[in-house]
C-alpha cells in the first residue's frame, strides 16, 4: 500500500483495524476504537502540542447510529460528534464505525444514557474534550442542505499536468494587496493513508491579510489529488502551508468530506474564530 506522508512506516499504522478483514461485533464494545497519536503528522509539520498557531475541532457527523430501549424496541438517531482539535488523538474512522456497531442489539435506559456512553468512551479514546449532540426525531430537518458562503475558485480556466503534492504552489502568490476574503473549493481530493482509497472534499478557506492568487491556491489544492492522509491531517497541512508561505493575519480552513460508512469528518482549524456555521453540502 502505498503512503506518501513522512510517517509511512509509523508502527501505530499497522495495528489499525483499516484495510484489514473484519468480524462485526454485535456486543457494545468500547474498546473497538482505536486511536492515532495526532503527532504523527504534526511533527512533519514541526507543530507542538502545546503552542498550536490554531484551534479547533474535528466535527463528525453519525448517520448509522441505532440501539435497542429498555423494552428491546430499537431506536434510530443521528448525531454530532465534536473531537477538540488539542486532544491527543484522532480517531480511527473505520474502529468508529466497528464501534457504532457494536451499539445496535445493546439496551439503554434512556437517550441520555446512549449520550452519557457516547461522551465517555469517545472522550477516553481521543484522550481530549469530546461533545455530542443527540439527534432522535428525524422528521425534523435540522441539517439543510446548502453551499460555502464565499468565492468558488472551481471555475479557474487552468490546465494541471503534475498532480504530486506541491506546496510551492503557494510560494511567492501573493500580492501586496491587503483582502479580507473568503475562497472555496469542491475540488479536494486525497487518499487514505492506510488504504489508499479516495477521499473526496470541499474545502473553505477564509483569511485576511495579502492576496492569494486563487490560480495558484487552487494548483495547491489539486495535488492533494494523490496526497496519502488522513482528513485531518490534510486540513492542519493546508493551514499550516497558507500561514507558511501566505502569512495572513487571520486564518481559517474548514473541510467538509463525503460520508463513508454512515460517517463524515468535517476538520476546522482557525487562528481567530472558535467556530463556523455552514449547511450540510450536497454531496454529504
Amino acid at each position: 500500500m502505498k503512503k506518501s506522508s513522512r510517517y509511512e512506516n509509523a508502527s501505530i499504522l499497522d495495528t489499525l483495524s483499516l484495510g484489514q478483514d473484519t468480524q462485526y461485533d454485535s456486543d457494545y464494545n468500547p474498546s473497538l476504537l482505536q486511536a492515532v497519536p495526532r503527532s504523527l503528522n504534526r511533527d512533519d509539520l514541526q507543530l507542538q502540542a502545546q503552542n498550536l498557531p490554531f484551534q479547533g475541532f474535528d466535527l463528525w457527523g453519525l448517520y448509522e447510529l441505532s440501539w435497542l430501549n429498555s423494552k428491546g424496541k430499537p431506536v434510530v438517531a443521528t448525531a454530532h460528534c465534536k473531537v477538540d482539535a488539542k486532544s491527543e488523538n484522532l480517531i480511527e474512522s473505520k474502529s468508529f464505525k466497528l464501534y457504532l456497531n457494536s451499539l445496535n442489539q445493546h439496551k439503554f435506559d434512556s437517550n441520555d444514557a446512549v449520550l452519557a456512553t457516547l461522551t465517555r468512551d469517545l472522550s477516553a479514546c481521543a484522550q481530549g474534550q469530546v461533545e455530542v449532540t443527540l439527534y432522535t426525531d428525524l422528521d425534523q430537518n435540522y441539517e439543510v442542505l446548502g453551499s460555502f458562503d464565499g468565492t468558488l475558485i472551481d471555475e479557474l480556466d487552468i490546465e494541471v499536468s503534475d498532480f504530486e503534492f506541491n506546496p510551492d504552489y503557494l510560494n511567492h502568490s501573493t500580492s501586496e494587496q491587503q483582502v479580507n476574503e473568503t475562497l472555496y473549493s469542491h475540488l479536494l481530493k486525497s487518499n487514505c493513508l492506510v488504504t489508499n482509497q479516495p477521499d473526496w472534499g470541499s474545502v473553505l478557506i477564509k483569511y485576511q491579510g495579502p492576496k492569494i492568487n486563487q490560480e495558484q491556491l487552487l494548483r495547491y489544492l489539486i495535488s492533494f489529488r494523490q496526497h496519502n492522509e488522513f482528513h485531518e491531517q490534510c486540513v492542519e497541512r493546508i493551514f499550516q502551508d497558507i500561514n507558511h508561505y501566505c502569512k495572513p493575519t487571520k486564518l481559517t480552513v474548514f473541510a467538509r468530506y463525503t460520508r463513508r460508512g454512515g460517517l463524515d469528518i468535517n476538520p476546522f482549524r482557525s487562528n481567530f474564530e472558535s467556530g463556523i456555521t455552514t449547511p450540510r453540502l450536497l454531496r454529504q
